[in-house]
């Protein structure tokens, strides 16, 4: 595990006279093999927060642990040690050498032999699906498999800790979605934990566990995916849900309306008909839609609500994991 405690860290201003914050007493922990996303605006502190984790970047204050060892008291061959279990995604590929050849060069540099530099190398290119393109040289691959290039160079050395930022910058969506698609068997097949950073909420949706929100240098929220994702107020859940966005005036339409979370399969097949079967209920779908987070089908809805049981059926549909929010009673008759 990894726990970030109280981290601050600054960088000199442009007239080198003021510090100006990146990162403001932060605090989190990353569980061992997990797919960590760290979100936020441009001038989050998204980049210099992943940099402390992978041990690039000192924190002013506060602590960076691993396995509850304390990395900031490191020095030398140990601080040496401890970085070479984390790896960093560098998306500049060597241009004169093939595909092969960059990922080899990390081992290069260790000394490693070249019969166990050639078996690593074509394990890592199975894993990101490049075999057949071990020949090729970089200009001659599209953006999306350079960059699944530069995450096997990282991988190449068997690090416990990836860290990859904003790795989908400059890559069309389907390609992102193969870049991505990398970063999760890394982490399923390889055992190894992945820290990345983005802007893109269908980034953070499509393949991470556990996510930090940072604003100007300070966390907002953290936790799990699909734990936030029906905590009222979440901004995380916000960002990864659809819009439900309805005008006033068709909410008049109803005795009430709720705003409603649905997570696995069987909530967002069935809940709805099933409760407005058993509370002589109508459910109409005013506002939202559905979309997945991972694997797994998730709806957010806004409901029209007519029938005097709405609320017997919604305390139904909550004991068995709906997460409903900002209910509005009495619409009927109500001018928009």
């Amino acid at each position: 595990m990894i726990t970030v405690e109280n981290v601050s860290k600054s960088f000199s201003g442009p007239d080198n006279d003021t510090a100006v914050p990146a990162l403001r007493d932060v605090s989190l922990a990353v569980d061992a093999g997990a797919l960590y996303g760290i979100i936020g605006p441009a001038g989050a502190g998204k980049t210099t927060l992943a940099r402390c984790v992978a041990l690039r970047e000192r924190p002013d204050r506060g602590v960076i642990r691993y396995d509850g060892l304390d990395t900031g008291r490191l020095q030398g061959r140990k601080l040496w040690g401890a970085r070479r279990q984390v790896s960093v995604v560098d998306p500049s590929l060597r241009g004169e050498r093939t595909v092969a050849g960059n990922v080899a060069e990390p081992l290069e540099r260790m000394g490693v032999d070249g019969a166990r530099r050639r078996t690593r190398v074509a394990t890592v290119l199975d894993l990101i699906g490049l075999s057949r393109s071990a020949g090729q040289l970089p200009a001659e691959l599209s953006p999306g498999q350079r960059r699944r290039v530069a995450v096997a160079r990282a991988l190449s050395t068997e690090p416990s800790v990836l860290l990859a930022d904003d790795p989908t910058a400059e890559v069309d969506a389907e390609e992102s979605a193969a870049v991505l698609g990398v970063l999760d068997r890394a982490r399923a097949e390889l055992g190894a934990t992945v820290v990345l950073t983005t802007r893109r909420a269908e980034v953070a949706r499509r393949v991470c566990d556990e996510l930090a929100l940072l604003d100007r240098g300070t966390l907002v929220e953290s936790g799990t995916v699909l734990g936030l994702l029906g905590k009222p107020g979440s901004r995380i859940a916000d960002a990864l849900l659809p819009s439900v966005d309805t005008p006033r005036a068709r909410l008049a339409s109803y005795d009430s309306a709720v705003d409603v979370v649905l997570v696995g399969f069987a909530a967002v097949g069935a809940l709805l008909p099933e409760a407005a079967a058993r509370f002589g209920v109508e459910f109409a779908t005013i506002g939202g839609g559905l979309t997945r987070v991972g694997d797994t089908p998730v709806a957010r809805f806004r409901l029209g609500i007519t029938g005097q049981r709405a609320d017997a059926a919604l305390a139904w549909m909550t004991e068995r994991g709906a997460h409903v929010t900002h209910p509005l009673y009495g619409l009927r008759n109500v001018a928009a």
